[in-house]
């Protein structure tokens, strides 16, 4: 069965550009021309990835995303925004958002970025598979797939479906510094070096749920010039 894509875009070009190519791709297209419309379609049908537009009237991709994510944790969204600052990508990523592509982008781009979350998607959908009995624990951090959740000496944490792949990933490789070339291929399925301040940007969210300080973080360390490190032990008194 084909996938199933929703595309909530108010510009008409890029709307049907998408569509078009989407289409060709092999996977099945459904389309919104504002915020409300695409809420509305995006809670009423279930679609394998929701592309969105973020400046938009009616309702702004934000506001959309958050609503979905509400309903739908598990659908992947991928935004679509000329808001392109590290501020405003932190603002989708808190919004629940699984990536984000900054306006204009290639088409070709935008298909790598899809055909990564649906292999992340399903990837996910297995480890919940295979954990469902069984929750991972490493030192004083603890992992639900089930729920998206994590704890911390037992202080429950919702975690965004990209938090969830970053730590599940550095505590498979707990006190061992993962690269960032091996964290983007384990958690998008590409290793590229413009998605590095994106990662960033998902742990610095990730530390802000798991650390007491996040400017001095204790379990999830930054390795200098390598990548990071998932240190789950704290040395009691």
């Amino acid at each position: 069965m084909n996938k199933k894509l929703l595309v909530v875009d108010d510009d008409t070009d890029i709307r049907e550009l998408l569509e078009f190519d989407l289409a060709h791709s092999g996977y099945e297209v459904d389309s919104a021309k504002d915020g409300s419309e695409g809420l509305q379609k995006a809670l009423a049908n279930d679609y394998d990835i929701i592309l969105l537009d973020v400046m938009m009237p009616k309702m702004n991709g934000f506001d959309v995303c958050k609503n979905i994510k509400a309903h739908k944790p598990n659908t992947p969204i991928l935004l679509l925004t000329a808001k392109g600052t590290i501020n405003d990508k932190t603002e989708g990523f808190n919004s629940g958002a699984d990536d984000y592509i900054v306006k204009p982008f290639d088409v070709q781009e935008v298909l790598l970025r899809v055909r990564a979350l649906l292999r992340r998607n399903s990837t996910n959908s297995e480890k919940k598979n295979d954990t469902v009995k069984e929750i991972l624990k490493v030192g004083d951090i603890e992992l639900f797939p089930d729920y998206l959740e994590a704890a911390i000496r037992d202080k429950k944490i919702k975690l965004t479906p990209t938090e969830f792949e970053i730590l599940y990933c550095l505590m498979q490789h707990f006190d061992t510094s993962v690269t960032l070339a091996v964290l983007l291929n384990e958690v998008w399925g590409y290793d590229s070096d413009e998605d590095v301040r994106m990662l960033r940007v998902h742990v610095g969210g990730l530390r802000q749920k798991i650390e007491e300080n996040p400017k001095h973080p204790i379990y999830l360390q930054t390795v200098t010039n390598v990548g990071y490190k998932l240190t789950p032990f704290v040395e009691e008194e």
